[in-house]
């Protein structure tokens, strides 16, 4: 009974800390989206600081040391609300690694996953130092992305490692043919919220201006893809709102739609095999789950493009990209679950 106790409790415990990973990726998309992101030019503090400078005195002490980046108050803010909840996420997966080594003799820990967190978060602060101080450089920025969403991924499996003792595996028809099928698309979705990743942090979330066409009806329109996917422009230059040609945009703008295109049959017809072939459960709600969340994401993408650009639809596309990724992460799960039972 203790026993049970302790693993419950440490369970609801990395839910929570998966939450707020989730939360913290949220955040950071809006304060990019809102141009926040060099808030502050400094870093870990704002103009020199711990807060953002509020008082004329203090805001004309901080512009006179950077005169470049005069303070904006409200964008200062933003950037340094996600700094302290980034600095709280990390020091709950701090906890959340030496409560498995506490309960290492209660529970099966993962002990290696948790500590691999902690470096990857140290990590994940030095690519914030480095988009502030390398000035938003789109491959720090899309790498930054991707470790946020890594970070929030392995966590929810050490929430389902933590809670899997808890509950007896499902049964599930053809587990291994349903789990091979099931691990490409978690591989499809990751490449997609990178190259959307790329895509946003490009300024090229509305490369095209039009819907289901790019351009004034263009279907192909004239594009650079070699510069569009060039990764390194060289240190000193600032990329907030971009620098790349309205072709190299347009480019990366189309690759990110083919791959939404692509992205979209495969998993609708991974759904409906889910639901034809699994004969469970637990595959029909996971199948339905990415079935509404996939069409969710399209509407909020193609909302992006029609009404240029709205910052509660970008954000929210964002938002859903990774709940979409989480809910992959389960269905893989549950599946190799049933897999060892067969």
């Amino acid at each position: 009974m203790l026993h049970n106790r302790i693993a419950l409790k440490h369970a609801r415990f990395a839910f929570a800390v998966t939450l707020l990973a989730l939360l913290v990726i949220v955040f950071g998309a809006y304060v990019r989206l809102s141009d926040a992101g060099l808030g502050c030019p400094d870093w870990p503090g704002c103009y020199g600081n711990l807060t953002v400078p509020i008082s004329e005195q203090q805001i004309a002490s901080a512009n006179s040391a950077y005169p470049a980046t005069p303070v904006v108050v409200e964008k200062a803010w933003k950037e340094m609300l996600h700094r302290y909840l980034a600095g709280l996420l990390g020091l709950a997966i701090l906890l959340l690694a030496l409560l498995a080594i506490r309960n290492r003799h209660y529970t099966d820990q993962p002990l290696g996953l948790t500590w691999f967190l902690v470096l990857l978060v140290a990590l994940q602060a030095a690519l914030g130092m480095w988009t502030v101080t390398l000035l938003v450089k789109p491959a720090v920025v899309t790498s930054h992305l991707l470790g946020g969403v890594a970070i929030v991924a392995l966590l929810w499996v050490v929430t389902l490692r933590l809670y899997s003792p808890l509950r007896t595996p499902y049964v599930i028809s053809r587990a291994s043919r349903l789990l091979w099928l099931s691990r490409i698309g978690l591989a499809i979705v990751l490449l997609q919220i990178t190259l959307g990743g790329w895509t946003s942090t490009n300024y090229a979330a509305i490369g095209c201006t039009d819907f289901p066409t790019c351009h004034s009806g263009s279907w192909w329109p004239e594009m650079d893809f070699q510069q569009a996917f060039t990764l390194w422009h060289g240190i000193g230059i600032n990329y907030e709102y971009g620098i790349l040609s309205a072709e190299a945009r347009t480019a990366i703008h189309m690759v990110h739609r083919v791959g939404a295109l692509l992205t979209t049959v495969y998993l609708l017809s991974l759904s409906i095999l889910l639901c034809r072939l699994g004969r469970s459960v637990i595959t029909r709600q996971l199948a339905w789950t990415v079935a509404v969340l996939l069409l969710l994401q399209l509407g909020l993408g193609i909302t992006n493009v029609v009404s240029h650009l709205p910052l509660a639809v970008a954000t929210a596309h964002n938002g859903v990209a990774v709940l979409l990724l989480l809910t992959l992460l389960t269905l893989n799960w549950q599946l190799k679950r049933a897999y060892t039972m067969e």
